[in-house]
C-alpha cells in the first residue's frame, strides 16, 4: 500500500527537473494522466487506506488530493500567456510542481506535526507565486499580507501540538479521540483552530484574501481559491475530534460571528467594480457557510462542508479563469469597462451563466447539495438561524446576479478596436471545471462516508 503513495511523491520529483526545459505541455499532460492515475486508487469506505507509517488518506483527504491534481493541472493551462511570453516560465513550472508536492503532503500525511510543517510550506510558493507573475506592484504587499497573517495565527498552534505530544505521546490523527488527550485549558480551544480559520479565512480576518486574489496572476488565483483555502477547513475537520467538548461550549459565538460576516461581505460584493475582488470577496461568504456548517458538529454539517469544499474549489477557480480570459483581451477587470461583452463573445456568455449560476447554488451543481445540507444542519443546531440564512441566502444570489448581468448585458466599449474570440484552450479549461461541479452530484454518496 505504502507503494501507491510513494509512487506519486516519485512522479512529483521525477517532474521538477524538466521544468529547466521549459515543457508546459510535458508537465501539463503528465499531471493531467497522475490525477486519473489516482482517481483509479479511489477508497470505497470510511476508513484510512494505502497508510504507512507516516504516508495515507481517508474518503476527505483522497478528495482534496484529487482535486489539488486537477487544479494543478488546469493552472498550466490556464497560464499559455507565461508561456508566450517566455516569462520565466521554467521557474513557474517549477513552483507549481513543488506546490503540488507539497499539497500533496499535506492532505496525506497522518501526523498532526507533519501537518503543520507542511501546511506552512504551502506558503512559500504560492507567495513567490503572487510576487513573482501579479500584475500591480502591489503584489509584493499583498503577499506580505498573506504571509504574516498566517505566521502569526499559527504559532499558538505549534505550541499546543507540542503541549498534546507532552501528555499523549502521539500525534497520529487515528489516534485522535478526545478522552486520550489532557486539553483542560478553554484558550486551547482557540489556540488550535485560530490558524485555521485565517487560512479560511474567516470574517475579521479575512483581509489578506481580496488583496492577494487581485494582485495574483490566474494560476495564484485558482491555487488560492481551489486548494489553500480548504487547508482551513481540513484542519477544522480534523481538530473537532479533540476539541468537542470545548467546541459545544463555544462554537456558537464563531457560528455567529460568521455568518453576521457572512451577510455583510455579501452586501459588499454589491459594490465592487474589480471583477476579481468580487469573486474574492463571494470565497469569504461561501467559507461562513462552511465554517457554520462545521461549527454545528452535525454529520450533515460535517459532510455538507467538505462537499462545499469540493464544489467551490471548482466553480471559484473555473470564474478566475473567465475572469482571466477577459482580462487578456480587454486589459481591465474594471466593471466600467467589460460591459455588453454577450455582444463580442456570445459564446463566452454561456459559460458565464453557467458558472454564475453555479456560485449561486442552483441546480444540479455540488454547490446547492453542500448548501441544502449546511442550511439543515445549522436550523436542526438553531431555529434563529433561519433569519440569518435568509439574509445569506438572498445576498449570494444578488451578486451572482450582479456579476453576470453587468459583464453581459449593458452599453458596449466602443473603444475596442480588435477583438479575438475564445480559443479551444480556455473552452476546455471551462468545461474541465464545470462537468466535475455539476455531474458529481450522481454519485454523492462518496463524499459522506468519511464520518
Amino acid at each position: 500500500m505504502m507503494i501507491n503513495m510513494l509512487k506519486f511523491i516519485i512522479l512529483l520529483l521525477f517532474m521538477m527537473p524538466f521544468s529547466k526545459y521549459n515543457k508546459f505541455w510535458l508537465s501539463q499532460n503528465l499531471l493531467f494522466f497522475s490525477s486519473f492515475l489516482f482517481m483509479f486508487m479511489g477508497i470505497y469506505n470510511n476508513g484510512w487506506s494505502h497508510f504507512s507509517n507516516y504516508l495515507g488518506y481517508d474518503t476527505m483527504s483522497y478528495g482534496l488530493i484529487f482535486l489539488s491534481f486537477w487544479i494543478s493541472s488546469l493552472m498550466f493551462l490556464a497560464s499559455y500567456m507565461i508561456y508566450g511570453q517566455n516569462n520565466y516560465s521554467n521557474l513557474f513550472i517549477f513552483f507549481i510542481l513543488l506546490l503540488m508536492l507539497i499539497l500533496f503532503m499535506t492532505f496525506s500525511v497522518m501526523n498532526l506535526f507533519l501537518f503543520y510543517v507542511f501546511f506552512e510550506c504551502s506558503l512559500i510558493p504560492i507567495l513567490f507565486l503572487i510576487m513573482g507573475w501579479g500584475f500591480q506592484l502591489d503584489r509584493i504587499q499583498a503577499g506580505i499580507y498573506m504571509l504574516f497573517y498566517t505566521l502569526v495565527a499559527s504559532l499558538p498552534l505549534l505550541l499546543m501540538i507540542m503541549y498534546m505530544y507532552m501528555y499523549n505521546k502521539t500525534l497520529l490523527f487515528m489516534m485522535f479521540l478526545e478522552n486520550n488527550f489532557f486539553i483542560i485549558y478553554n484558550y486551547s480551544y482557540m489556540f488550535m483552530i485560530l490558524a485555521f480559520l485565517v487560512k479560511m479565512p474567516m470574517f475579521l480576518v479575512h483581509l489578506w484574501l481580496p488583496k492577494a486574489h487581485v494582485e495574483a496572476s490566474i494560476s495564484g488565483s485558482m491555487i488560492l481559491a481551489g486548494i489553500m483555502l480548504k487547508l482551513g477547513g481540513y484542519g477544522l475537520l480534523r481538530m473537532f475530534n479533540v476539541l468537542l467538548k470545548l467546541g459545544v461550549k463555544f462554537n456558537y459565538i464563531i457560528l455567529s460571528v460568521s455568518l453576521i460576516g457572512g451577510i455583510l461581505v455579501s452586501m459588499i460584493c454589491l459594490f465592487q467594480v474589480d471583477l476579481k475582488s468580487l469573486i474574492a470577496y463571494s470565497s469569504v461568504v461561501h467559507m461562513s457557510m462552511l465554517l457554520g456548517g462545521v461549527m454545528t458538529l452535525f454529520n450533515w454539517g460535517l459532510c455538507g462542508s467538505f462537499l462545499l469544499m469540493i464544489s467551490h474549489g471548482l466553480c471559484s477557480s473555473g470564474l478566475f479563469c473567465l475572469v482571466n480570459i477577459i482580462y487578456e483581451r480587454l486589459g481591465s477587470r474594471s466593471l466600467l469597462i467589460n460591459k455588453g461583452l454577450i455582444n463580442f463573445m456570445p459564446s463566452l456568455s454561456l459559460w458565464w451563466f453557467l458558472l454564475c449560476s453555479s456560485n449561486m447554488a442552483a441546480p444540479p451543481s455540488l454547490n446547492l447539495l453542500s448548501e441544502i445540507m449546511l442550511i439543515n444542519s445549522m436550523i436542526s443546531w438553531s431555529n434563529l438561524i433561519f433569519f440569518l440564512l435568509i439574509l445569506l441566502s438572498f445576498f449570494s444570489a444578488m451578486y451572482s446576479l450582479y456579476l453576470y448581468s453587468f459583464t453581459q448585458h449593458g452599453e458596449m466599449n466602443f473603444m475596442l478596436y480588435s477583438f479575438t474570440q475564445g480559443f479551444m484552450r480556455e473552452f476546455m479549461i471551462l468545461i474541465m471545471h464545470w462537468v466535475p461541479l455539476n455531474f458529481l452530484i450522481l454519485n454523492n454518496e462518496l463524499f459522506m462516508m468519511w464520518i
